[in-house]
């Protein structure tokens, strides 16, 4: 996607949505979550990154939809492939996935103007119990931070139940990258910190509409950005792990916008 796609201007003042916009995030939301859906069949052992890249491309132009990430800043993918170490911002090419490997997919949509933004993590074929561990981590981690939205919180309480409970699994939260405010503007206020402290940052209110999407490392948190400007790696090379919901805040506390329709957001994961 280029800048110009974005229907509305990022103004650096957090918008609030009413019931258009939660339907309208419903709708890209989904369609997001069933991407991921389809891509689950074809994660495996020998895949390379780039054609599922496609069937990716394909799925949402055949839904009358638009990649996000496509043109994004020069970005040339429909998604960010993340396998390994790789914390965020893979680009699909050439790598093939191997057994063993836990990989991250990373795609967005746009729908009549609204962006459904979600990732999940794989694994490939059967993997260590360490990786395993950490996903389940990384998973568990955004069920304690979708916890703490509802209005009159605090995005300072959504970092600190994620750092918390990471930290207490001897894993890191990663700091350099952050979940955002979304809606007809891809990458839009407030940011969303998964570390922080209690009742810090923005309050948050009905109709605020951002992202929630932790990355964990098994080792230490710093990361390295590679010469292509876009992947950041973890500097110690230890595995890392993220997963991603596009959620709205309600009257009552929180709408996840991109849930699988088929219960998949998790996937199965097989430890060897």
């Amino acid at each position: 996607m280029t800048d110009i796609l974005d229907t509305e201007t990022r103004t650096g003042h957090i918008k609030l949505h009413g019931p258009e916009g939660f339907e309208g995030m419903r709708k890209a939301g989904r369609l997001a979550a069933e991407c991921l859906d389809m891509l689950t069949p074809h994660v495996v052992p020998g895949a390379a990154t780039g054609d599922l890249d496609d069937l990716a491309r394909e799925f949402i132009l055949d839904h009358g939809a638009l990649p996000a990430c496509l043109g994004y800043r020069g970005y040339t993918k429909t998604t960010c492939i993340s396998p390994n170490h790789i914390v965020c911002h893979g680009i699909p090419g050439e790598r093939v996935l191997r057994e063993g490997d836990i990989v991250n997919i990373d795609v967005t949509v746009i729908v009549d103007g609204y962006h459904g933004d979600t990732s999940r993590m794989w694994g490939v074929g059967a993997v260590a119990p360490r990786a395993k561990r950490l996903v389940d981590v990384t998973y568990e981690a955004l069920e304690r931070g979708l916890a703490e939205v509802k209005p009159g919180a605090r995005t300072g309480d959504i970092g600190h139940a994620i750092q918390s409970y990471v930290e207490s699994m001897r894993c890191s939260v990663v700091r350099d990258f952050c979940g955002h405010g979304l809606g007809k503007v891809f990458h839009d206020a407030p940011n969303i910190l998964h570390f922080g402290q209690k009742g810090s940052g923005e309050l948050l209110r009905p109709g605020m509409f951002f992202t929630i999407e932790p990355m964990v490392n098994l080792g230490k948190h710093p990361v390295k950005l590679l010469a292509d400007g876009w992947t950041a790696v973890t500097r110690d090379k230890s595995l890392s792990a993220q997963c991603e919901h596009s959620v709205g805040v309600t009257e009552t506390g929180y709408e996840v916008f991109t849930l699988s329709p088929i219960g998949e957001f998790k996937p199965a994961i097989q430890s060897a």
